[in-house]
């Protein structure tokens, strides 16, 4: 059973958060009490400045209007990928997908916030931290041989060997089930 990766198409074109990510500030604000009058602008701010990027090289980050912060991050970067969700943001139907890379901090290098589809965007990061880009779609090939083929126009020379092992492979399997079984002596 193959599961489907997510349409990159889909994924590119994400960019700002979902409005429910405003209704968690909002709410986070007014859990502070007195915090509230300096709090809400803070995350007025941010939730308005808060962009992404996802392109072919990787995802960029944009936030902040005074002290502006970038990130721009690689695919091949990504060393590992956690889903994080509090009680208010399951209550929105939101979670954080936290991106870890082999920097030596044991923070987040990146983390992405705000979106309902965040299975689908943790989906899409690992098949690209692993290096498959989909290529066109194989009419008559099941959706997981798909990536066998892509791989297979890349280097035709190991993927024959790979099918020789296999070959090989099921030729003694078969050879050893048709062996009567030891007995115990």
């Amino acid at each position: 059973m193959s599961v489907p990766t997510p349409d990159s198409q889909e994924i590119f074109a994400l960019s700002a958060p979902d409005p429910e990510l405003w209704n968690v500030y909002i709410v986070r604000a007014l859990l502070t009490g007195p915090g509230l009058i300096v709090l809400l602008p803070y995350l007025y701010f941010r939730y308005h400045s808060l962009r992404y990027t996802f392109d072919e090289e990787g995802i960029h980050m944009r936030v902040g209007i005074l002290f502006r912060r970038e990130v721009n991050l690689t695919y091949a970067r990504i060393q590992d990928i956690h889903l994080r969700s509090g009680v208010l943001q399951r209550w929105f139907g939101l979670a954080d997908i936290q991106i870890q890379t082999a920097s030596g901090s044991s923070d987040a290098e990146l983390i992405i916030e705000g979106f309902k589809n965040f299975e689908a965007i943790r989906d899409f990061l690992y098949t690209r931290m692993r290096g498959y880009h989909a290529g066109p779609k194989l009419a008559g090939v099941p959706p997981g041989d798909q990536n066998i083929m892509a791989e297979e126009d890349a280097n035709p020379e190991i993927v024959a060997l790979l099918r020789t092992i296999r070959d090989e492979l099921r030729q003694t399997r078969q050879s050893l089930g048709k062996r009567p079984p030891l007995s115990d002596v």
